[in-house]
């Protein structure tokens, strides 16, 4: 029983470190903060390894960002309506 002791308290160790890195995963995504986090990395990565796909990325923020102006077509049919 005693040669099998040190392999139940690294058992133990593991498992617990298991439960810890699980509660931790769980808050996180509760809680929204791992986004800001992930995308830091994941940016760095891809800045570091490949430099076109992280320029493209930056492009294609920016056009999502860009808002183009539209009259909108309530205003159409108020003038319509006014002049009728």
């Amino acid at each position: 029983m005693h040669a099998l002791l040190p392999y139940l308290a690294l058992l133990g160790f593991l498992a617990a470190v298991l439960g810890f890195f699980t509660w931790l995963a769980r808050r996180i995504r509760r809680r929204g903060t791992a986004g800001g986090g992930m995308s830091g990395a994941l940016a760095a990565y891809e800045e570091a390894f490949r430099a076109t796909s992280h320029a493209s990325h930056h492009e294609i923020r920016a056009q999502g960002e860009r808002k183009a102006p539209t009259d909108s077509p309530d205003g159409l049919r108020r003038r319509r309506r006014g002049k009728g």
